[in-house]
């Protein structure tokens, strides 16, 4: 009885401690920590020219996450992962490293070429030419409302195991009304390619071809957007191939594919969502056509690692808060280093000064309820492989996983904030909690009062950056996130990107955003619930 009475009597002690770290002076506190001058030290390393550009794989990023390991273990930060008798800082995992070497794609007799009519991007390795049915599945979307591949009554319309599918992007409106939602908004399939990839491999398909846009210049603009780097090698898991594998082409590319005008391939695709939507059975009279595929890709093996830091939590430890930015960039071309010092130096000097806040709470008797992790990953550049892996292979369970925050480019400014610096893209944040949006406006009343932007969390954004950092492995596995992001600017993903550009004072205000919005989602009673469903 005594025993329980004292107990009762700890726990008690231990939420009043709580209480008391609530208090805005002591929040202050440790936020007064993360200051420009260390953020400018700390990415002054991270983004120098011996870090050559911290391509994936390569010498440079090992050492950032060397550099990442000594700053957790000098503040303290509990390692992690078992190797043996000790633990370690890094999460590990090799990847393969695909160059490709000849690629083509036909149909019946006609032969399209490699990064002029159509590019892929995936776990492709087909030495020797493969053949499949080619067959045209609309918008390719599943969803309990609208489906390219049921009737009502349940049963696939269309066989599609061991064939490839073509698909639009999009998905289909009538009166501004969605056919998906039923609302004037967009669903997530409208933007996410790899949802309605990843969705036809489910089914039983064999490849995949997305058509780009309704007009040719949008498969062009995307080509030229991204050439470069669709020309350089690849990486892919080991541990298993990756279902979100594609094959881009434009409209008019797709219609010579099924022997139409791109005007039939558009009225084909709405004709077969109206029949859809009114519920009728649909049938499509066409000939079997045949596609051939050859992806040859010389394969190199590479390491690489997260860095995973935990601050320790007390009577709620088991739940997790996650802290992630990407340390890995581009690398370098020659002689040209891409320094990546937006993208994502930003980011990762944000987590650095987010460890050493939450490790000086901790030590001064101020230690969070939840445990939080702060976790740079690697590979974010070929494909948010590290976060991915994380989710795949998570060190604390998903089911126990809070809330990811995510922090990728907040050190410059774009286009459309050149006179007003006080602002940071908010992208995710109702996206699966109501109550993280809240929990987030109110973190930033209470703290730095920035702008809050969030004309990129839109569903129909046509940039999809909810989808391009690595946030999204944990959005996709129904963790409410957050993104933090200033937008692209001249120097993305250029040589340019470098240090003397950078707005540390932006960089540490949006960094104390974050410090407050953790310590609240680390501290309150009741974890954030998931109650919104995309």
């Amino acid at each position: 009885m005594y025993t329980k009475y004292l107990i009762s009597f700890l726990v008690a002690l231990i939420y009043t401690q709580t209480i008391n770290a609530q208090d805005q002076k002591v929040i202050e506190r440790y936020a007064a920590s993360i200051t420009a001058q260390d953020a400018s030290r700390h990415l002054t390393i991270l983004a120098a020219d011996w870090m050559e550009g911290r391509e994936t794989g390569e010498r440079g990023q090992k050492m950032a996450a060397a550099y990442l390991a000594d700053q957790f273990k000098s503040f303290g930060l509990k390692p992690v992962i078992k190797e043996g008798d000790n633990y370690s800082y890094y999460q590990k995992f090799d990847l393969e490293k695909r160059a490709w070497k000849d690629v083509s794609i036909s149909i019946d007799t006609a032969k399209k070429k490699f990064l002029v009519d159509f590019f892929l991007t995936g776990d492709f390795d087909i030495p020797v030419e493969e053949k499949s049915e080619l067959v045209f599945v609309g918008f390719g979307i599943d969803a309990p409302t609208y489906s390219d591949y049921k009737f009502t009554n349940g049963k696939f319309h269309t066989n599609i195991k061991g064939k490839t599918v073509v698909l639009f992007s999009g998905e289909p409106f009538k009166d501004s009304i969605s056919a998906v939602t039923k609302t004037k908004f967009t669903s997530v399939w409208a933007n996410d390619w790899r949802k309605k990839a990843s969705t036809a491999k489910e089914l039983g398909a064999k490849n995949v071809i997305v058509i780009v846009g309704n007009v040719d210049n949008d498969f062009k603009n995307r080509l030229n957007q991204l050439k470069t780097h669709l020309a350089q090698p690849t990486l892919g898991f080991t541990h298993k191939q990756r279902s979100s594998s594609a094959i881009f082409v434009s409209v008019s590319t797709a219609a010579q594919m099924f022997g139409k005008t791109s005007d039939e391939l558009i009225k084909l695709r709405d004709d077969r969502s109206k029949v859809i939507v009114s519920g009728k059975a649909y049938k499509e009279n066409s000939k079997p056509l045949v596609f051939t595929l050859k992806v040859e890709v010389e394969k190199t093996k590479i390491s690489t690692e997260n860095v995973l830091g935990l601050i320790e939590g007390t009577d709620k430890k088991d739940e997790i808060v996650v802290l992630t930015a990407h340390y890995d960039h581009i690398g370098k071309e020659g002689d040209k280093i891409y320094f990546g010092a937006d993208d994502d130096g930003s980011g990762t000097t944000a987590l650095i000064e987010l460890a050493e806040a939450f490790s000086m709470a901790a030590r001064e008797g101020f230690r969070p309820r939840r445990s939080i992790l702060i976790m740079p990953v690697t590979a974010e550049e070929k494909g948010l492989m590290g976060s991915e892996y994380y989710t795949d292979k998570p060190v604390f369970p998903l089911s126990k996983t809070v809330a990811d925050l995510n922090i990728d480019m907040i050190g410059r400014l774009d286009s459309a904030h050149l006179e007003d610096p006080n602002y940071v893209y908010i992208i995710g944040s109702n996206r699966l909690s109501t109550e993280l949006h809240s929990i987030s406006e109110t973190a930033n009343q209470q703290s730095v009062n920035i702008k809050l932007d969030y004309r990129y969390n839109s569903f129909d954004d046509p940039n999809r950056f909810y989808f391009r950092s690595d946030h999204y492995n944990f959005a996709k596995n129904n963790i409410p996130v957050i993104f933090y992001f200033n937008g692209v600017h001249a120097d993305y993903h250029k040589p340019t990107d470098s240090v003397d550009k950078i707005n540390f004072d932006k960089l540490t205000k949006i960094t104390k955003l974050v410090f407050y919005t953790a310590w609240d989602l680390a501290n309150r009673e009741d974890r954030i619930k998931l109650d919104v469903k995309e």
